[in-house]
């Protein structure tokens, strides 16, 4: 029984003593022990095992269980002391407790006294404040009605002293008073609703209406409408009358301008009548040297009567241009069948010299009323070929060879006067936009005439391949157009403008550089389509001549600026014509036009030098390589091939020295049209014995070391070939080398050649495996059997129906390239 109740209090305790994982946790962060009975998981079995391992270790049990004991002695003994020391912390609490209790009470208490004392001392500061708050208001208000009283007895003292002197005209002393009157009504506004400041308000009204009505008699008297007399010299009445007429509503002043304005131009509507002689174009000038006689008597004599800050003179000229521009687009449109290139020019020369006077002298202060519409579009150049004024000849092309000053460079974009009388010629410039139409025809006729005259450029480095003259002389006047028209409008006479440019940007297109191209249909000296599709054996190929080469060239060298400067044109042209036309000018087409020309005389180049080095392939073509004993050096054709490149290379890269990314494009057609072809007649070569083999091997390594040194062949300086013309080459004539080294290898076993062909050429067309048989020289019988192999062993395609299919259309081989050139040839056969 006691061993059970033994049982039942061990498992009672080590049910109390089950802590959870948390608490464990924290028990071994503040206790941390190593010793296995503090663990949570400790187990009795594994530590007794523990202690005895061995059944010798037995022999010590006594001494470990004396440790033990020990240590439970310990144990109880520090459990006895701190259930010892707690006995009385329970009665400490409850005190410590009731001590603070007592604590709080007292804190509360005193609050409590804070509190009561800052009411009473709040309504104590009210009731101090309250009186002075009644000593304020008492003092503003009488503040207020004394500053009331005093600007009601100067209202009333100055309404009085304001009639007075409104009758007698004594402006001077009515301008101070009126200004001074009317900031004191100012202060009376609140107070409308009392009669007696009511009637005040009123008489000070009536008084204002009473002196516009005056000031302006008096002004109509001294400058009537009718009629051109004017007093002698200004007047101090009416100089105070216009200090008066500042404060008075800005009609009066504005009346008084219009009419003083009115009177002073209305000798000039006179004597400037539309059936008056002196109205036309061709005597504008004296409108704008009376105006200007008349802005100097009005400095004299009426300079001191107006203020300064209404600008008379500069309204005086602003009307004067409005009334100019009016007159003028009416007489030009009665007598528009009269107007002239030089006359319009002139006229717009003289206005334009006339506003930029007008921006000297006077600021534009007064163009803010939106009146005037101001250019958008800069006028300022940045462009090199934009900033030298146009050559003399060209003056006087545009001029129609006459002696008439041309119009100077475009003002500023922020001249204010920039076109207020120059815009009426706008509608009449298309004048000016058919001359120079006219002019510009002329001009390309009088180019093709001296091309004609003067002939192609002569065989000589310097000069061959230059820019033809004519070129920089039609961009040189296109130049001298633009600015002018840009002076005499940014809106649609540019455009049109544009349209003549793009017109004769295309005739000299076609009739100077495309026009004078060598044909290659021509029969004498010239290469012709038929010569470069024969091929038998040693016949003589035509091909162009040193001055023609020089010619195409300099063709070339020409487009290539004509470009560039066609571009330069269109930035221009986008610059000055207004910013909502910008997207109407489209020069695309002529720079399309250019690179045609470039295209074609490049392609005519590479035709020349493929077609010389057609007899050279078309011998080797026909050699019998099967009878070959022994190898040698080059064979003959090749060094007919490199004979030519020799003499024609030399001679485009020099003529094309100022633009080498042309040569560099000719290199690379060359390749791309001599590899291929080279390789189809190596096909062609059949049968071919193994020292046969060896010997076309020979040739082709050094047509490729040609080939590679192509660009810079014959050059004393010699410079790297570009990295894009060496990878074609490398590829092309890699190419023909491994088909020879195919050829060369032997054909049995049958397994082996194949995976050697396949290695070698990558190219799964069995057309191109049936060449290199027929090469070798095999019957029909044993290729049955090889062609079977092959098609076997070939790699399976990664899509399609037959891998040499998708192969060719990733990648067209240089037979696929030869065998389009064959049917672009019978192409061209059928058509001649």
């Amino acid at each position: 029984m006691m061993e059970e109740e033994d049982l039942e209090f061990v498992e009672e305790l080590e049910a109390v003593l089950q802590l959870t994982p948390d608490v464990q946790l924290a028990i071994e962060q503040v206790f941390p022990s190593q010793d296995p009975l503090d663990r949570a998981d400790f187990n009795a079995v594994e530590y007794i095992n523990t202690l005895f391992p061995t059944e010798q270790s037995l022999a010590n049990i006594d001494e470990v269980v004396n440790k033990i004991r020990l240590k439970i002695r310990r144990l109880d003994d520090s459990i006895r002391t701190v259930v010892r020391g707690q006995t009385n912390v329970g009665q400490d609490g409850r005190q410590a407790l009731e001590e603070a209790q007592k604590a709080i009470q007292q804190l509360f208490g005193k609050i409590k006294d804070i509190k009561d004392k800052a009411e009473k001392s709040e309504q104590m500061v009210k009731e101090i404040t309250r009186d002075i708050k009644q000593l304020d208001h008492a003092k503003r208000h009488l503040t207020t009605s004394i500053t009331t009283l005093n600007h009601l007895h100067m209202l009333a003292g100055g309404v009085d002293s304001l009639e007075a002197m409104t009758r007698r005209r004594q402006y001077g002393e009515v301008a101070n008073l009126l200004q001074g009157v009317m900031n004191v009504l100012e202060h009376f506004h609140k107070y409308m609703g009392i009669p007696q400041i009511r009637q005040l308000s009123e008489r000070v009204k009536a008084a204002q209406t009473e002196l516009g009505q005056q000031i302006l008699a008096d002004f109509e008297e001294a400058f009537p409408s009718q009629g051109t007399k004017r007093p002698g010299g200004p007047s101090n009445v009416l100089r105070d009358a216009c200090l008066v007429a500042n404060i008075l509503d800005p009609r009066i002043k504005q009346e008084i301008i219009k009419k003083f304005i009115k009177q002073h131009l209305s000798e000039y509507l006179v004597l400037f009548q539309e059936n008056q002689d002196v109205a036309w174009l061709d005597k504008i000038d004296r409108r704008y040297a009376w105006i200007k006689r008349q802005l100097v008597d009005y400095e004299e004599k009426y300079g001191r009567m107006f203020p300064r800050e209404w600008y008379m003179a500069e309204r005086i000229a602003v009307e004067f241009c409005h009334v100019t521009r009016t007159e003028l687009a009416k007489i030009m449109r009665t007598r528009a069948k009269e107007i002239e290139v030089k006359l319009l020019l002139f006229a717009i020369q003289r206005t334009t010299n006339f506003e930029g006077f007008l921006a000297k002298r006077f600021s534009g202060c007064t163009l803010t009323d939106g009146t005037l519409k101001k250019l958008e579009s800069p006028l300022a150049s940045t462009n090199p070929f934009l900033e030298d004024e146009p050559a003399p000849e060209m003056e006087e092309l545009a001029m129609e060879k006459g002696d008439v000053e041309q119009p100077k460079k475009p003002k500023a974009p922020d001249s204010p006067f920039h076109g207020i009388v120059s815009k009426c010629f706008e509608p009449h410039l298309y004048v000016y936009i058919e001359s120079q139409d006219k002019n510009l025809g002329e001009l390309i006729d009088r180019f093709v005439a001296d091309f004609k005259a003067q002939g192609p450029p002569k065989p000589n480095t310097d000069e061959g391949g230059a820019v033809l003259p004519s070129c920089a002389d039609l961009f040189v006047y296109y130049k001298k157009c633009m600015v002018q028209c840009s002076q005499l409008s940014t809106g649609e006479p540019m455009i049109a403008l544009t349209t003549i440019f793009q017109k004769y940007l295309r005739e000299y297109a076609w009739k100077i550089l495309s026009g004078n191209l060598p044909k290659t249909t021509s029969s004498g000296g010239g290469l012709t389509i038929s010569s470069l599709l024969k091929e038998k054996e040693g016949s003589e190929v035509a091909k162009f001549t040193l001055e023609e080469l020089c010619l195409i060239c300099s063709i070339l060298s020409t487009a290539e600026y004509c470009l560039a400067t066609t571009q330069q044109l269109e930035e221009k042209l986008k610059e000055k014509v207004d910013i909502s036309l910008t997207e109407r000018i489209n020069l695309t087409g002529e720079m399309d036009t250019f690179s045609t020309v470039i295209s074609s005389s490049i392609q005519l180049l590479v035709q020349d030098l493929d077609a010389a080095c057609d007899p050279a392939l078309t011998a080797m073509s026909k050699m019998q390589w099967q009878n070959v004993e022994h190898v040698g050096d080059q064979s003959p054709y090749v060094t007919s091939v490199i004979l030519h490149i020799k003499q024609n290379v030399p001679i485009i890269r020099d003529n094309l020295a100022s633009t080498r990314k042309y040569f560099t494009q000719f290199c690379i057609k060359f390749a791309n049209s001599f590899i291929p072809k080279f390789i189809t007649h190596l096909f062609k070569c059949k049968p071919i014995s193994m020292v046969g083999a060896e010997q076309l091997l020979l040739d082709t390594h050094s047509l490729k070391m040609v080939l590679l040194d192509l660009p810079s062949i014959g050059s004393q300086v010699v410079r790297k070939a570009p990295a894009s013309y060496t990878k074609i080459v490398v590829k092309g004539m890699t190419r023909a080398e491994m088909i020879l080294k195919v050829v060369m290898a032997p054909h049995e076993p049958l397994v082996v050649f194949v995976d050697n062909y396949i290695k070698l050429l990558t190219d799964c067309n069995t057309e191109t495996f049936q060449k290199i048989l027929d090469m070798k020289g095999l019957k029909r019988s044993e290729q049955s059997s090889m062609l079977d192999l092959f098609r076997q062993r070939l790699p399976a395609p990664p899509s399609g129906p037959e891998g040499s299919s998708s192969l060719s259309l990733l990648a067209p081989t240089p037979e696929q390239e030869s065998s389009r050139i064959r049917k672009l040839e019978k192409l061209i056969k059928k058509r001649l």
